[in-house]
């Protein structure tokens, strides 16, 4: 976005958190072998968010890369070694996309995700990505602290294991209030 662009304000935003990533880490490439076909449902979902004006914004970790950018992070999960490159591929970040590096499990946690969210008239959340048990239940859990209204579909996340990630559905629905419908039946 350039500087002098107006931001479109909408009560809605659609995280993607955690799905540019490298999945090198004990358990990675199942996680990611689990997270493909999601990284399918959640570009679908992009897609349909664009079209209803619904701000994207990735919430990603920034794998202790202290001095780097988003484009950084993204040229080091797409590399042709990495587990993550497909996924990382398919998710792309574009221009219209807003991006926060997060230094640890939740996106509110020391990141500019709040200042975002109140400038951009940010009411209701939609959340996906990884893992589902960890940095995306780590986020609703603030998002729910700080009254917002979430989505988390049960299709658009996933977790090391399909026990951890229906334990983590079950807790956001039950604690936090969450809808946790399929993406198919979700109304922008």
């Amino acid at each position: 976005m350039k500087p002098n662009e107006i931001r479109q304000r909408n009560t809605t935003a659609l995280l993607i958190i955690d799905m540019i990533n490298n999945f090198d880490f004990p358990g990675g490439e199942k996680l990611a072998a689990s997270s493909l076909p999601v990284a399918g449902k959640i570009l679908s979902l992009k897609q349909r968010a664009y079209k209803k004006g619904i701000p994207v914004i990735y919430v990603n970790d920034n794998f202790k890369l202290w001095r780097s950018s988003w484009q950084e992070v993204y040229r080091f999960c797409s590399e042709p070694k990495s587990t993550g490159r497909k996924i990382s591929e398919l998710l792309q970040p574009t221009e219209k996309d807003y991006f926060i590096l997060k230094p640890r499990h939740s996106g509110f946690f020391n990141t500019n995700l709040p200042v975002l969210l109140e400038d951009l008239g940010t009411k209701k959340l939609i959340v996906t990505g990884v893992a589902g048990n960890i940095c995306v239940l780590f986020t609703v859990n603030d998002a729910y602290m700080n009254d917002f209204k979430i989505i988390v579909p049960c299709d658009c996340i996933a977790s090391n294991t399909k026990k951890e990630n229906d334990f983590a559905l079950k807790q956001m629905k039950d604690l936090m209030k969450v809808n946790t419908g399929a993406v198919k039946g979700l109304r922008l």
